[in-house]
């Protein structure tokens, strides 16, 4: 089959959902399209991490790597997070690739709405899904924009029995925007654990590599360095001395570029830090398994991407931020909460790892791997996220054709 991925912005060199997720229905034997911006007017906050020098070079990599084709379309502009596209550039493009179906990232966008609002009018099914949580909406006009949603969008939605895919385990979708969760599927975030896994020999000769001891304790942080992040938290938070309690030598890994003035004032705290700390640039989706498996704990500042899954795939424990969906995320021995913002306990949290004995932070770590292995494994995923889109496109054509559809989505 034929499917078209609609994202408001991706990046080739990233592990967001959509690069994942087109990435193994390719292999799975289908063709998969991703229809998205161009980066010109998308800014700063989302290009200065990858960057946006050589996009078509590394667009054209990625096909060569995944078989997935990147096809980007013009901008008016991008506001509040949202990308603004030509409705009629958009429209056509995704027509003109006569799509067996279209996945549509993000029922809330903009563009997400537009679909929804033309859904008559167009020769295809769509799926949609959900990725907002309640803690990360803080759009000031989130009351009205609900209200309309509820009253004008979510309408649609119901009356077309259109799929809608929950990517987290919350009630956002029903409290938010009067959809209930019994006309939703949960289909969860989730990594390649065939890709990420431990490989402790290749940590070994990596940390030889990089004049790291083998018997040094690897804190590493990969990501944004912005606002957004916690990158000024996670600077301060280290700038003094980690002294655990057994006297382990720390060395802290940072992984990410820095943009801007908040950046260069990061860049200049982890310079001034007490603690070893090993500077990296950016890195490439598939280029991140290497530190992995140097590491011993990774720390998330503030929120939490999906990386969270792939470090935990490498039976990596995990220190992140108490939230509604990071205390689900630590509730099976697994990872480690601290008080959201709060630099001593953020500080304490990661002595207290490196402070574990060898056997229990060796249960730890198996228990990161095997919690991501039997709950967030994308590869089975992606598969019943195929299953659904085939059910939806032969569900489509049945109604279409007034015909009987002789099955049920799985």
């Amino acid at each position: 089959m034929r499917f078209v991925h609609v994202e408001d912005f991706i990046h080739p060199d990233a592990g967001y959902q959509v690069n994942t997720l087109s990435r193994l229905q390719a292999e799975q034997g289908h063709e998969v399209l991703i229809v998205t911006a161009e980066l010109t007017k998308i800014p700063p906050f989302l290009t200065s991490f990858f960057g946006k020098n050589n996009i078509e070079k590394r667009d054209t990599l990625f096909f060569e790597r995944t078989g997935v084709k990147i096809i980007r379309i013009p901008l008016r502009g991008f506001y509040s997070g949202r990308a603004i596209f030509y409705k009629k550039k958009l429209f056509n493009a995704v027509k003109n690739l006569k799509p067996d179906v279209v996945y549509m990232h993000g029922e809330d966008t903009l563009t997400g709405i537009q679909f929804l609002w033309n859904f008559s009018k167009f020769a295809f099914p769509i799926v949609l899904d959900c990725h907002m949580l309640e803690m990360a909406s803080e759009n000031q006009f989130r009351s009205l924009f609900r209200f309309f949603y509820r009253t004008f969008i979510s309408p649609i939605i119901l009356k077309n029995n259109i799929p809608l895919i929950r990517t987290h385990h919350t009630d956002f979708v029903q409290k938010c925007l009067g959809i209930p969760l019994q006309k939703t599927i949960l289909l969860p975030l989730g990594t390649d654990t065939s890709f990420f896994k431990p490989n402790e020999n290749r940590g070994r000769k990596l940390r030889e590599k990089h004049r790291i001891s083998k018997d040094d304790f690897v804190i590493i942080y990969a990501g944004k360095l912005d606002e957004f992040k916690g990158g000024w938290f996670l600077a301060t938070s280290i700038k003094e001395k980690l002294t655990p309690k057994n006297g382990k030598n720390i060395t802290i890994i940072i992984i990410g570029n820095v943009a801007g003035e908040y950046g260069n004032e990061v860049e200049q705290i982890f310079s001034a830090s007490e603690n070893k700390i090993i500077r990296f640039q950016t890195q490439t989706y598939y280029d991140l398994l290497d530190f992995y498996q140097m590491a011993d704990l990774s720390i998330f500042p503030k929120q939490c991407s999906m990386s969270f899954f792939e470090v935990q795939s490498c039976g990596i424990p995990v220190v992140f931020e108490e939230n509604e969906i990071n205390c689900q995320r630590a509730n099976f021995g697994n990872a480690f909460t601290f008080i959201a913002g709060n630099k001593e306990d953020f500080r304490q949290k990661m002595m207290e790892c490196v402070s574990m004995d060898k056997e229990q932070y060796d249960t730890v770590k198996q228990n990161a791997r095997k919690y991501v292995q039997e709950n967030f494994d994308y590869v089975p995923i992606a598969q019943k996220t195929t299953e659904l889109m085939i059910y939806e496109y032969n569900r489509y054509h049945c109604i279409k054709n007034k015909c009987q559809l002789s099955f049920k989505y799985p």
